[in-house]
This record gives C-alpha cells, sequence and structure tokens, in this order.
C-alpha cells in the first residue's frame, strides 16, 4: 500500500454539512490533529504523532476546525484538524511541552500508514486554507464553510465557494530494450536533491490534455526521449502541498537523452542489476541513490525491478 492513501475515516460527506451534528461530533470522545507551516505535531521524544483530545484544545478557536471523519473502527471517534500557523505563539508554545512540529515525509517510513494518510490530509487541508483567504472572483474575504471541506465568499452578493484543490500530477516509470539484451529504465534527478539522488520523471497534467499525452510530453521535454505503450499503474495523494500523483510505466521508442536543464539536471539509463545496487535517500556513501520511501517513484521503480525477476 502506497503511503499516505490509506485514509480510512468515514468523511461523512452529508453529515458534515449540518451545523447541528459537527457541533455534536466536538465531544470529549473526539481527537484533534495539530499542523503549524505545513508541519504535523510529534511527540518529542519518539516522533509518534500526537492525537489530542478535546480539553487540551479548550483554548483554541474550534470553530476553525476541519473535519477530518470519524474513526468507524474506534466507537465513531470524531477526527478533527486545527492549523496553528496564525495563532498566537503563547497558545502554541504550550503545545511544544511534550510535542514538536515536523516535517511528515521525515517521519513516514516509521509511521503506519493510517496515520501518515490522516497527518498527510490535516496538512494538506491547512495549506489549502492558508493560500485561499480571498474569493477569486471579487477579493472578499473568504470564511471556512461545510466543516472545512470548502470556503465560502462573504460578500452576500457574491457566495462564491472555492473546494480544496488538487493538482493532477504524472509519474512515471519508462523503459527500454537495448540492443546488448539489457532492458533499462530511464531516471533522472534534480539539481536540489542530494548527490547521487535519481528518480522517475513527473510532472503536471495540462489544461486540456489527456494522462497519456502528458506522460509523453513530460519525457520528452525533460529528457528527449518518444514514448509509447503508456499504461496506467497506480496513484498516491501528495498533500505537499496538493497533487494527487498518477503513476505509468511506458515504452521508450528512442535511447538518445537530450536533457533539458530547466527541466532537471541530469537523466540516464539504469539496469536492474544497477538500481538493486543503488543506495537509499540519506546515505553518507557515495554512489547512485534511490528516492524517499514514501513516495510514489519508489513503488514504480521497485515494479519494473520485480518484473524481470
Amino acid at each position: 500500500m502506497l503511503k499516505y492513501s490509506e485514509m480510512l475515516l468515514d468523511r461523512a460527506s452529508n453529515q458534515r454539512k449540518s451545523p447541528e451534528w459537527l457541533a455534536s461530533q466536538k465531544n470529549n470522545n473526539s481527537r484533534w490533529v495539530l499542523t503549524h507551516t505545513d508541519q504535523n505535531y510529534f511527540n518529542k521524544a519518539n516522533n509518534a504523532p500526537l492525537f489530542l483530545t478535546l480539553e487540551a484544545v479548550q483554548l483554541l478557536d474550534l470553530e476553525a476546525a476541519v473535519f477530518l471523519g470519524l474513526d468507524e473502527n474506534n466507537d465513531n471517534t470524531p477526527y478533527f484538524a486545527l492549523d496553528l500557523t496564525h495563532v498566537d505563539e503563547a497558545l502554541v508554545a504550550a503545545f511544544l511541552v511534550e510535542g514538536e512540529f515536523g516535517d511528515l515525509r521525515k517521519v513516514a517510513v516509521i509511521l503506519d500508514n493510517q496515520s501518515a494518510s490522516l497527518l498527510a490530509l490535516a496538512r494538506g487541508l491547512g495549506f489549502w486554507h492558508r493560500s485561499h483567504g480571498f474569493c477569486g472572483r471579487c477579493g472578499t474575504v473568504n470564511k471556512s464553510a461545510t466543516a472545512g471541506h470548502a470556503r465560502l465568499c462573504t460578500n452576500p452578493d457574491c457566495q462564491h465557494q472555492t473546494f480544496p484543490r488538487t493538482d493532477p500530477a504524472v509519474i512515471m516509470i519508462v523503459r527500454k530494450q537495448f540492443p546488448d539484451g539489457i532492458e533499462r529504465c530511464l531516471l533522472g534527478r534534480q539539481v536540489e536533491w542530494p548527490e547521487g539522488v535519481y528518480s522517475t520523471l513527473a510532472g503536471f497534467v495540462d489544461p486540456g490534455e489527456t494522462l497519456e499525452t502528458a506522460v509523453a510530453r513530460e519525457v520528452m521535454e525533460e529528457s528527449g526521449i518518444s514514448v509509447t505503450n503508456v499504461q496506467y499503474l497506480a496513484s498516491q495523494p501528495w498533500p505537499f502541498p496538493s497533487s494527487i500523483m498518477l503513476g505509468f510505466i511506458a515504452d521508450a521508442s528512442s535511447d538518445d537523452i537530450q536533457v533539458d536543464k530547466h527541466e532537471i539536471d541530469d537523466a540516464r539509463w539504469f539496469s536492474r542489476a544497477e538500481i538493486q545496487a543503488f543506495g537509499d535517500w540519506g546515505d553518507d556513501a557515495p554512489g547512485f541513490k534511490v528516492p524517499r520511501r514514501d513516495s510514489i517513484s519508489g513503488y514504480l521503480i521497485d515494479h519494473w525491478v520485480n518484473l524481470g525477476e
């Protein structure tokens, strides 16, 4: 199961529209997920996620909470998210005794997938609320609506609703059989990545474009390689800040790499044997390294490697 893809809470899409029902869920059984500037809240001692009780968050503005869902496997426990980015520092400091705010991606691999998925959702919705403070039609201030799953323009003559944004991006493992009989895959790297890290190519889908066309265009733009036989494999929520990653495998019909330095830093063909000798992201040892293990990129690379077994 891909990381961040196991958000099993019942989102209660119909019930959450009722203010009375929503208020009833802010009870002593509820659990509260804190975020701050795109970071999640963890135990200082062991990096375990901290889900707080109603009592622990009473001094915060609970009207600003985003309803995440009901845990049907645990007495329908309601989960809410609260973003503290713009909360008074003195209030935030009270939560920094036991816990701390940190980068979810740095600890995701040690978390169970349900917790990682829940934290990712809270992070993504917090970012969306902060970046959509004003109406895109008339410029008036927006307010949270529908339990945090919409933003409503406060101008009575407009009342335009905005919904959480998800930007589709394609990510692909490209393969080719070479004259020496060895099949290789195409990986690239960004200049800002740690030295030696190579990953699958990826890019956003343009308006009016099919996913298959986006795969071919992105591969051509970044590496100069043309592809055919584009096949969908899997998807992954990616709220960093607001994407859905759509994973594909494709066959290359050319092999002469022409890197566009405005797109990526480098691209190369790798055999299965070479990839199996890769180190991990964060390793100090020199040499090639795979991307972070929480990414669908690792899944796509593993999928291709396993096809050769």
